[in-house]
């Protein structure tokens, strides 16, 4: 039987619909996800667009991939008046690991760079099924490592470097949190995990209860892990650096902010990450937003949650960037 899903917030659904409208007129199904590619080149701005006539200037970078594997393109913005020692923010774009590229939500790191006054990076990374995990993690490790080694020459404080993404994104974040621990990588000051894809079992009360509603229904999280992991899927041989839920051991972790909606798939796996983060004396910060959709302060701004929303990223970020308020 499936359980009843959490309602909606009133004020959220005509976001909700507009974003079903834009982003997922097509269901992401293994034979639908060339279509979807498509898709989403088709409404995804070039970084010339995101930026508008806002003070930030970009240059295109590529930096040395993983062994064996070709090189990584990252996007590197600044605010134009950039003197250095600032805060870096090094993001990764969503789309379920399947679709999209390093511009999918740049227009949020456009605006992170004006509020924080920080160097931002998005990574470009392979896609399944044509690359499987853990490819799009050790892709996004690689783009890190560069940062960080190049914080200087960048202008950025190595000591307060985030990794940050949504969905997809917030999922290879906790990826790549998890290598830098365990490779004695960049020393991360956090990690923004924003309704973070990040377990491939798919089998919690929340994935059954938005099992067909969206956006990211539980259909579509089905076809992507299935995507990235074929018949590994649901096995014992997933490794946590393609689904950072199979991790036996979150201890030695940054600071991590995990926000979901009440209303999403991905609730009760944000909830319980930030659970076993806490049980090993880490520091986690957790927000489940009442009646909230996937995706939701992208697609429904002006509605009061969304505001809160984004007041208490914008809280956590000034406090773990140390930058003062504005």
């Amino acid at each position: 039987m499936t359980p009843t899903p959490v309602p909606y917030d009133p004020a959220l659904e005509p976001g909700r619909a507009a974003m079903l409208r834009l982003i997922e007129p097509i269901p992401l199904r293994a034979d639908t996800i060339t279509a979807n590619r498509e898709h989403f080149a088709s409404i995804v701005p070039p970084i010339e667009e995101a930026i508008g006539d806002r003070p930030v200037a970009y240059e295109h970078v590529t930096v040395p991939g993983p062994a064996g594997a070709p090189d990584v393109e990252l996007t590197v913005l600044r605010p134009r008046d950039h003197t250095g020692d600032a805060p870096g923010i090094y993001g990764i774009h969503g789309g379920g690991m399947v679709v999209g590229t390093r511009f999918f939500g740049a227009a949020g790191l456009v605006e992170d760079v004006l509020r924080f006054g920080a160097v931002a990076a998005t990574v470009e990374y392979r896609l399944a099924p044509e690359h499987p995990a853990p490819a799009a993690a050790e892709d996004c490790y690689a783009g890190l490592v560069w940062f960080a080694e190049h914080a200087a020459d960048l202008g950025v404080d190595p000591a307060r470097i985030i990794v940050g993404g949504a969905s997809a994104g917030g999922g290879l974040s906790a990826a790549v949190a998890l290598m830098a621990r365990d490779r004695g990588g960049p020393a991360l000051a956090g990690q923004i995990l924003d309704c973070p894809m990040i377990d491939d079992r798919n089998e919690t009360v929340s994935s059954r209860q938005y099992g067909d509603l969206g956006p990211w229904d539980g259909g579509n999280n089905d076809t992507a892990w299935t995507a990235l992991l074929g018949s590994r899927r649901g096995t014992g041989d997933v490794s946590p650096y393609a689904a950072p839920a199979r991790a036996t051991d979150l201890s030695g972790l940054p600071p991590a902010f995990i926000t979901v909606g009440a209303a999403e798939v991905f609730r009760d796996e944000a909830i319980d990450y930030a659970t076993r983060i806490w049980a090993t004396g880490g520091r986690a910060e957790l927000h489940v937003w009442s009646g909230a959709y996937h995706g939701f302060t992208g697609f429904s701004p002006e509605a009061e949650v969304s505001r809160a929303a984004v007041a208490a990223r914008d809280s956590w970020l000034r406090r773990v960037l140390s930058v003062d308020p504005e």
